[in-house]
């Protein structure tokens, strides 16, 4: 029994991300030998993304709330400067995607879809879904997983009981204590549900559904990269004046690789959570940051519905002027802050880009039909890029407000 207890304790103070990068090769190796063991191996798969979509509702309701009612009056945060950064950093995507669509054009060979999808009808409803998501009944956005509701919530109440008494605030920090303990458990989970979610994945999709779409798989991928190899560091740097890449490839590989196999920035908000504590980050400011950021820091969405759309437009042999390609980025800027947190989230917004070049809407439900079937691939970079990029950006504006503030001492 004892070495059973040794055994636990050696997993639990283990490396996370090794023993994650042994459950992704585990995982492989079963859905060649055993398909059909693969598949069934995928419940704890579905069991991890359903434990992470189950506590994180919870967890950026009473962290948000907590945090704020327990901030001493005149704490500094850096929540403008972060805004700033999610802002310029999904336009930046956008404006990649548009560079590398022109560069490496695609075409694609439509083929009629009876899917009965209803994709927004313009920007306007967009804004308006956005706005009335923050002001949803709490309840409901607690159970519906409505980001934006509880972000809106948390921070009103937390403003609100800011004014209580301090035997309320201990409790209110009690209480988020004790979420944070359930949620690094179910963190510590994650080697198995990765193990069970690659499993299935490969045994139910292998590749071949993908090798119709090699080229277009190339452009958005390489256009994720880019943004998370060269443009995401270059803002770090601009911001910091350090080198960049240690924090962005820690990011990359502590969060990118979970949100890869999650598919959900909503779902991955606790392991983010989770490295950002690692980081010794400004509890303040993360806590509204890292939720936040799964909702409007969307820079893999922005390039999905970029490339997406410009596929469409260059298969109709449209012309399109520089003057269309900005406005195009700056619609897919906006709308991917409208995508929702679950899995192909970002492609019921491509009609909404199309319709600025005419794309007829069934069309564009076809461009939307192809997306979802490189959606194995296509739909986990996007998430581990946007993901990993709302602890980056956080970290970033951390440490130089840091910096600033030991450099004036």
């Amino acid at each position: 029994m004892n070495q059973v207890s040794v055994i636990f304790k050696k997993i639990a103070s283990g490396s996370l991300v090794a023993q994650i990068m042994m459950g992704i090769i585990a995982g492989v190796i079963l859905a060649v030998v055993s398909p059909a063991a693969a598949k069934s191996a995928g419940l704890l798969g579905g069991l991890f993304v359903g434990g992470l979509k189950a506590v994180a509702p919870t967890l950026v309701f009473v962290i948000v709330m907590a945090s704020i009612a327990n901030q001493k009056k005149g704490a500094h945060t850096n929540m403008r400067s972060i805004i700033l950064l999610y802002l310029a950093g999904t336009f930046m995507a956008a404006l990649v995607a548009v560079t590398m669509s022109f560069l490496f054009p695609t075409t694609l060979t439509l083929v009629a879809t009876n899917s009965t999808a209803t994709p927004p009808d313009g920007i306007g409803q967009v804004l308006h879904t956005l706005l009335f998501k923050m002001v949803d009944n709490p309840v409901n956005a607690l159970a519906t997983g409505n980001f934006l509701g509880i972000l809106a919530w948390a921070v009103v109440l937390g403003f609100s009981f800011q004014r209580g008494s301090d035997s309320l605030k201990t409790i209110l920090q009690d209480i988020s204590n004790g979420v944070s303990t359930v949620v690094r458990l179910v963190i510590r989970f994650a080697p198995l549900g990765i193990f069970g979610l690659v499993a299935k994945t490969i045994a139910t999709t292998g590749f071949s559904a993908l090798a119709g779409y090699t080229h277009l798989l190339q452009v958005l991928l390489g256009s994720m990269l880019i943004i998370a190899l060269v443009v995401n560091p270059l803002i770090v740097f601009l911001k910091t004046r350090k080198n960049p890449y240690p924090l962005a490839l820690t990011c990359l590989r502590e969060s990118g690789v979970t949100a890869f196999f999650t598919r959900s920035s909503a779902a991955n908000i606790p392991v983010n959570m989770d490295l950002c504590k690692r980081l010794n980050l400004n509890e303040d400011t993360y806590s509204v940051s890292i939720p936040l950021g799964a909702t409007v820091n969307m820079g893999g969405a922005a390039i999905t519905i970029t490339v997406l759309t410009l596929a469409a437009v260059h298969t109709l042999g449209i012309k399109v002027d520089i003057a269309t390609a900005l406005l195009l980025s700056l619609v897919a800027s906006v709308s991917a802050c409208g995508a929702s947190g679950v899995a192909g989230g970002s492609l019921l917004l491509i009609p909404l880009a199309c319709s600025l070049f005419g794309v007829p809407n069934d069309i564009s439900m076809e461009v939307v039909a192809a997306g979802f079937i490189i959606g194995v691939i296509q739909d986990s970079a996007e998430t581990a890029l946007n993901s990993s990029t709302d602890v980056l950006f956080t970290a970033a504006s951390d440490r130089a407000d840091m910096d600033f503030a030991a450099a004036k001492e």
